[in-house]
């Protein structure tokens, strides 16, 4: 009986041993309070083969005309030329990457990778080819939305920008310097970056994952294979990476292809006020912006906000940028209530604003 016992209590001690040292030897010794950690993920290819054929290569061509020899020019040696073509015109190459957003065959790119081109051509992963149109182009976000008449193409599977956090593990995926589809490995660096005088609308995800020539208007995706951004531009002197790139969120860059495909163009918030950024040392509010105008008959107008008030609050949230609130303001949609919160003199008030569109310019 005391044997049986013995076997009874000996078999789960023994089991238990061992799982402690099978936990020692992967996670290492834990502090007090310390939770285990799962281990770091060996690999992301399953997310790569997730995204990789909905990332596109695009390859575009500009004609230009010659430059005109001057001997052409020159009444004795014209004779000489008279049968030559002095017409003739080059072709400009250039290249990048897109992103396949819908299975009816539209893609996301930059517009600086389409500009002025006479000819584009998509190239898939699987090796299908095809010309493509553009639908529409965003100066404001430097976004593009292209279309290809391509059977069984596979759209991206969107993320969540909202959620990403600094440190969270991403790829980009492109077409660095024309080599074809490559993957790059980095984190978020930073979110919501403004202010680097890239486009006029600016709310950018940093990352470190190198970002190359070529690699313009491809996929920034997560460690699921989700898209998270539009690839756009390296900080750097050279052009080359440096480990400091900016991605468009994906939530923006489907936002402006929408109203593109809709309207043909971006249709943005308007409040019809200028403002300055200034800051008040010792004041309830240090950071505010000062109304310098507002647009007659404009939305600001209408909700009685004056030059010389101060902005302290948009929809409770406390101003710190004069252009970063202008921008927030402009991804509202036309007929948005907003709330204002004011400093006219000593007194503080709430005012209740309807977002506007922005008057068409008078030629």
């Amino acid at each position: 009986m005391f044997k049986q016992v013995l076997q009874f209590i000996t078999w789960p001690a023994i089991t238990g041993i061992l799982a402690a040292i099978i936990i020692l030897q992967w996670y290492g010794p834990l502090r007090p309070g310390q939770v285990p950690q799962a281990p770091a993920v060996a690999s992301y290819a399953a997310a790569v083969e997730r995204a990789v054929p909905s990332v596109v290569n695009i390859y575009t061509s500009k004609r230009l005309p010659s430059r005109r020899h001057p001997l052409f020019d020159d009444p004795f040696f014209r004779r000489f030329f008279r049968n030559s073509d002095n017409r003739r015109e080059r072709i400009q190459r250039s290249l990048g990457s897109g992103v396949i957003v819908s299975a009816e065959g539209f893609i996301l790119t930059n517009r600086h990778v389409i500009a002025d081109a006479d000819e584009i051509l998509v190239a898939l992963h699987d090796g299908r080819e095809a010309l493509a149109t553009v639908v529409g182009i965003d100066v404001d976000t430097d976004l593009a939305v292209l279309h290809v008449e391509i059977e069984n193409i596979q759209a991206i599977a969107l993320g969540n920008p909202d959620q990403a956090r600094v440190g969270d593990v991403v790829l980009a995926i492109g077409n660095p310097y024309g080599f074809g589809h490559s993957v790059s490995q980095g984190i978020v660096s930073a979110l919501g970056r403004y202010g680097l005088n890239l486009s006029t609308y600016e709310d950018f995800i940093q990352t470190d994952a190198a970002i190359n020539q070529g690699n313009s208007g491809g996929a920034l995706i997560d460690a699921e294979g989700r898209l998270l951004g539009i690839n756009t531009a390296v900080y750097s002197q050279t052009s080359e990476s440096n480990g400091i790139g900016f991605t468009i969120p994906s939530d923006l860059a489907i936002s402006v292809m929408q109203d593109l495909r809709r309207y043909g163009k971006v249709i943005r918030g308007w409040m019809g006020l200028e403002v300055q950024q200034i800051f008040q040392a010792g004041s309830r509010s240090p950071h505010a912006l000062r109304v310098s105008a507002t647009y007659p008959g404009g939305p600001a107008d209408k909700a009685g906000i004056l030059p010389g008030d101060f902005i302290t609050h948009i929809d409770m949230q406390a101003v710190r940028d004069g252009q970063f609130a202008m921008q927030q303001i402009a991804l509202l949609r036309p007929g948005d209530a907003i709330e204002i919160t004011l400093e006219r003199g000593q007194e503080s008030r709430i005012v209740q604003a309807i977002v506007g569109v922005r008057p068409e310019p008078q030629p």
